[in-house]
């Protein structure tokens, strides 16, 4: 989305009305415009279109647009997924005059996105990127942070690599199509395997996937670092992939944040600044770990011993390397292997689903002052 375009809109539409107020005080004015209108339309454009507003005149201007009297509300949650929570904690949004409340209705992120019910979340791009190809009203407007997901086997099975699981059962606790699903099938893929063919998905619920390996029912499971973090460490479990770790897949965000579309359209300063505060957000999360790490257990976002946690969250590399380009070029790439594999079978031009998806609102680079 070009916000510079919907600036220039906003100031058209105000020269209008202003042209129009003036002109209602003329016995002349038979026509909805004037040359005051036109005069005053024309100088809104070209102070507009020739003028780089400042962050003052911006915030100034966003207070003209329709959701900011009410704000917006976000999903609220821990680890890999909170900096939305994390910029409301800090208090960024309200620096900017926004007004931000955590969604409390009840609904998935995906319906509530959906329907604008709730404005923002972040999630897995493998949860994310099939549903807003397919037209549910949400873009990807940041990205996030690195890792969180890997592949786990019991750490005394014959398991060692991917392809010694070939034939096997495959546990996908969040469902397929869902994030551990997607996440799954592109480790297979990037192995030269067909995660459609080679192995069989399954959905075990991650309380019951190590009791599932003992007893042979799956062979492995993609589940999450913090879900498994304990178990690797006392050598329990051991991962053949990682989006956390592993190379060719760490050149990747993990997480994106998701806005509802239209909230884009009618407020689109509100979405430069909510985006620049949870920017913000995880720059901070990166240089202060253990502060946000315990701040989310004291408002029960995240549960578990701190030491554990923060050495679990200093993994995602937050603020270190997720910019617009790295976030545009690696959504570029996973749609690609989307379409290729047969996980988004309604589009095939990735190029086309990419301006769907992919709606960047503040234009952000690492080492960006903010």
């Amino acid at each position: 989305m070009n916000t510079m375009k919907r600036f220039v809109s906003l100031a058209l539409a105000m020269a209008m009305m202003f042209s129009l107020l003036a002109g209602c005080s003329s016995k002349e004015a038979t026509t909805t415009t004037t040359a005051a209108a036109t005069e005053a339309t024309t100088a809104a454009t070209e102070a507009a279109t020739e003028k780089v507003l400042t962050e003052a005149e911006e915030l100034e201007l966003m207070k003209q647009e329709p959701a900011y009297a009410e704000g917006f509300t976000y999903f609220a949650s821990g680890g890999c997924t909170s900096a939305p929570w994390t910029a409301d904690y800090l208090g960024y949004f309200e620096e900017y005059g926004i007004k931000a409340e955590v969604y409390m209705a009840g609904e998935s992120w995906k319906e509530a996105l959906g329907t604008n019910s709730a404005q923002v979340a972040v999630n897995h791009i493998a949860t994310c990127l099939v549903p807003a190809a397919n037209d549910v009203n949400y873009a990807i407007v940041t990205g996030a942070m690195i890792g969180c997901q890997s592949l786990w086997v019991l750490a005394d099975s014959e398991y060692n690599s991917l392809e010694d699981l070939k034939g096997q059962k495959i546990s996908a606790p969040n469902g397929i199509g869902n994030s551990s699903y997607n996440i799954g099938a592109r480790f297979f893929d990037a192995d030269g395997m067909n995660p459609l063919t080679d192995v069989e998905f399954v959905q075990v619920e991650s309380s019951a996937c190590v009791a599932a390996m003992e007893s042979g029912e799956i062979a492995a499971v993609v589940a999450g670092d913090m879900w498994a973090w304990d178990m690797w460490k006392n050598g329990q479990l051991k991962w053949l992939r990682s989006i956390t770790w592993d190379e060719d897949f760490t050149d990747e965000p993990c997480c994106v944040t998701v806005m509802n579309k239209d909230f884009i359209k009618d407020n689109p300063l509100m979405a430069k600044y909510i985006c620049k505060a949870i920017y913000r957000a995880q720059e901070y999360i990166g240089n202060n770990v253990e502060e946000i790490t315990q701040a989310q257990i004291d408002e029960g976002l995240l549960t578990g011993d701190l030491a554990k946690l923060v050495e679990c969250m200093e993994t995602y590399q937050w603020g270190k390397v997720v910019d617009n380009a790295f976030t545009e070029r690696a959504l570029q790439e996973i749609t690609e292997d989307y379409i290729r594999i047969g996980l988004l079978t309604t589009m095939k031009d990735a190029d086309k689903v990419m301006e769907k998806i992919w709606w960047p609102q503040y234009d952000y680079s690492i080492g960006d002052e903010f």
